[in-house]
């Protein structure tokens, strides 16, 4: 795949973009009710369940055969370890969206609030890394589904990256300066996913396996766990659910 393909970019710049308004919409919203927080999480987390299976795992173990099933497994194994790596280093993203003023004034120091903007910025990585890895110009609707659950994940985690950032007081021209490099980032992860991809089609399988073994992981130790913590997780569960039932009618529309 030529990194000069223009479905490439236009995936690339959906991605940062999606990050990007987010981070607008969280410069005029100062703080979003947790209801409706955790209700649009839980939502984006069934999307990218639905899309971490239909479009990353069932294509690794179709890739392969019976007795190439381990390469699968130990790519799922690879993506969770590195997100569970990621997480020793640097705060979990509990707690992160939805969040209260009081738990920035005065009860937290300047540096743990930018690390959980780090923890955010590292994370985008890996998601860059899955839709790059599944591009393919000649089927693009594995990449593309991947990559609309994706940019609706974006949106919050957008916010999220904001609002504690102005609460210590960093000057607007500073708070968009980091939202542009956190977008970046996640453009960098697709390109080079899709240089990976590419690489060699051996490692295929496990590659595209990591990178849905990641997605779960984040799902299950960030995203529904969040969704969970406020007292609203029976219309978090149901919107999981119609996350996952809007992907697959996504799927099969594309």
């Amino acid at each position: 795949m030529e990194l000069t393909d223009s479905s490439l970019w236009v995936v690339a710049a959906g991605l940062g973009g999606s990050s990007l308004i987010g981070s607008l919409l969280g410069l005029f919203i100062k703080q979003i009710p947790h209801r409706w927080n955790d209700i649009f999480l839980g939502f984006c987390a069934g999307m990218m369940l639905a899309a971490s299976l239909m479009c990353l795992l069932v294509p690794a173990i179709e890739m392969v055969p019976v007795s190439g099933c381990w390469q699968v497994v130990l790519g799922v194994a690879a993506g969770v370890a590195l997100i569970a790596l990621l997480d020793a280093f640097t705060p979990h993203l509990h707690h992160l969206t939805g969040i209260d003023s009081e738990r920035h004034r005065g009860n937290a120091s300047v540096n743990r609030i930018l690390l959980f903007v780090l923890a955010i910025a590292i994370h985008k990585l890996p998601e860059g890394l899955a839709t790059g890895i599944v591009f393919d110009a000649e089927n693009l609707q594995n990449s593309y589904t991947v990559a609309v659950t994706i940019a609706l994940q974006n949106i919050p985690e957008g916010m999220v990256v904001v609002t504690p950032l102005m609460m210590i007081g960093v000057k607007v021209g500073r708070v968009v300066a980091v939202s542009l490099s956190i977008a970046l980032l996640e453009v960098v992860g697709v390109v080079v996913g899709c240089w990976l991809g590419d690489l060699s089609s051996l490692l295929l399988p496990a590659l595209t396996a990591l990178a849905g073994g990641a997605m779960l992981y984040v799902i299950s130790d960030e995203m529904i766990p969040e969704t969970h913590a406020h007292g609203f997780e029976k219309p978090a569960t149901c919107a999981l659910v119609a996350g996952v039932l809007a992907m697959l009618f996504v799927e099969k529309m594309m």
